[in-house]
């Protein structure tokens, strides 16, 4: 594995320590787990697993794997899987517009309340790191860095915003992600690359709507190894956020689509005048900040269509339904 540390911030791997990882069941977390057990750290894996146990199953009996059915809006439960841990890794979330516009209640109570649960029970000398969004921003004109200001305007972004609030008051560290996209062993075909490429292989065609918009992409494995590199980097990264990306994934959803069609040329692109993007997320984003501390992505959204379409068409009918439930 490829070193992703920055100099004297690095955690020797034969004392590497204990990590929590909320939400560890879940797209970026069953990638991420198996990366920090490679790396020596010990893992105790919370979520609710309302999706089942089938995204760990390959690393679920690695001796230092621990795994707790747990809701971090349960406090109690919380404060005692963090207890004496290094890191917090907090993925545990409502996911989306579409999943918090469905129930505001439920994404204001997880995304904000079970954050506050979080920091309230944080240890002084320990690590959170928080995984925020890009949706934060809103609507940009052009540059978009850590010094804009943010207007979320989808109730998916406002609760993360909030969230993000808490953990950076509280000297945590925001992980600002790109759109993320690309295999994982709990597959989404909810974000628009996946989806894309899924509607391109299977009916032959898709609806774009607002393709001129810019957005930036991160492949689910850079998105983890952003969890791993902040882990080892505190000393430069606490109490800060970071966008999480690449500017060479600047492209609008037009590009996008292209890329798709180039590798699927039966697929029709429709274009569509009825669809609209509730976070208004058409701008570019700069990545310099994290990079100058070390970091880069290495997967395009060419290699991650490439992947994706060894995956999609023999995926079964029930992992179909459960890829669209976040």
């Amino acid at each position: 594995m490829a070193d992703i540390s920055n100099g004297d911030n690095h955690i020797n791997d034969k004392a590497a320590g204990h990590i929590l990882v909320t939400g560890a069941a879940g797209y970026i977390g069953s990638t991420l787990v198996p990366m920090l057990l490679e790396r020596g750290y010990e893992v105790t894996c919370f979520d609710r697993f309302l999706w089942g146990m089938g995204p760990l199953l390959p690393v679920a009996e690695h001796p230092c794997l621990h795994v707790i059915n747990g809701d971090i809006c349960d406090k109690e439960a919380l404060g005692r899987a963090m207890k004496g841990k290094l890191a917090v890794v907090h993925l545990a979330a409502i996911v989306g517009y579409p999943a918090c516009d469905k129930d505001p209640y439920m994404a204001e109570t997880v995304n904000v309340g079970g954050t506050r649960n979080l920091v309230e029970q944080k240890a002084p000398d320990q690590a959170v790191i928080y995984a925020s969004t890009g949706s934060c921003y809103g609507a940009v004109e052009g540059l978009c860095t850590e010094e804009t200001s943010i207007s979320p305007l989808s109730l998916y972004g406002r609760s993360k915003a909030g969230g993000e609030k808490l953990v950076l008051e509280a000297g945590g560290t925001a992980l600002r992600l790109a759109t993320v996209f690309g295999i994982s062993p709990r597959m989404r075909l909810d974000l628009l690359v996946n989806d894309l490429t899924y509607k391109a292989l299977t009916i032959k065609e898709f609806d774009l709507y607002e393709g001129h918009f810019r957005r930036t992409f991160l492949h689910v494995r850079d998105a983890a190894r952003a969890f791993l590199f902040a882990i080892e980097n505190q000393k430069s990264m606490r109490g800060q956020a970071f966008n999480v990306g690449d500017e060479r994934m600047n492209l609008t959803k037009n590009q996008v689509a292209q890329i798709i069609q180039s590798k699927i040329p039966s697929c029709k692109i429709v274009l569509s005048t009825t669809g609209e993007d509730k976070d208004k997320r058409d701008y570019e984003v700069s990545y310099e900040k994290i990079r100058r501390l070390g970091f880069r992505s290495t997967i395009t959204v060419e290699q991650g269509v490439t992947d994706l379409l060894k995956v999609l068409p023999n995926m079964l009918p029930d992992e179909v339904t459960r890829s669209k439930n976040v």
